[in-house]
């Protein structure tokens, strides 16, 4: 990178927020979900949501910048990264054969990610279907204690888990959208 993003936001409440308030599409606002499951979903939902929110107005050469060099790192990288990573999880709770790789092997969910319409629709596309699947295959198992698969995973260490590496990449996906444009994080 060669040159440095003027930082910018559309917000107007609060200048270092990514977008007001009464702007965010994310249930922030009201009393938190009850119980344990609605709480994870909750936290899960709104992490989703967020990667989408840092992907939007951007062309596919914007989010297949890698932004941070050498990294393969890119926003486009992340969506395909987390589609990929929705399947591994759906195999992780089957008894029967792995799916395959959305994306082969060797970092090909980031080497993958070029700046082409196609490349980008197809991204949105993988991330939509292999979360709902993966929420279709989980949501028999309202016991977060249930066991599931060949490993025995547990649904509350699946939900953690799925949170926590959504969490991870909505920070990479700050830094990453602030070097593209200089749209700043939230």
């Amino acid at each position: 990178m060669t040159e440095a993003s003027e930082r910018w936001t559309q917000a107007t409440v609060y200048p270092d927020m990514w977008v007001d308030p009464d702007d965010d599409p994310r249930n922030s606002e009201g009393p938190s979900p009850d119980g344990e499951l609605a709480t994870l979903d909750d936290f899960l939902t709104n992490y989703r949501l967020t990667l989408k929110m840092k992907c939007e107005g951007l062309t596919p050469e914007q989010l297949a910048r890698r932004s941070v060099p050498p990294s393969t790192m890119s926003l486009l990288g992340l969506l395909r990264h987390l589609a990929e990573c929705e399947r591994d999880w759906q195999n992780w709770i089957t008894d029967g054969d792995p799916q395959p790789s959305l994306y082969g092997e060797n970092d090909g969910d980031f080497e993958g990610a070029v700046a082409d319409r196609a490349v980008v629709d197809a991204a949105y596309a993988d991330l939509e279907r292999e979360q709902a699947a993966m929420d279709a295959a989980l949501a028999p198992h309202a016991d977060l204690g249930t066991r599931l698969g060949k490993h025995a995973t547990s649904v509350r260490e699946l939900m953690v888990h799925r949170i926590e590496e959504y969490a991870r990449h909505c920070g990479h996906a700050d830094l990453l959208r602030e070097c593209v444009d200089g749209r700043v994080g939230q």
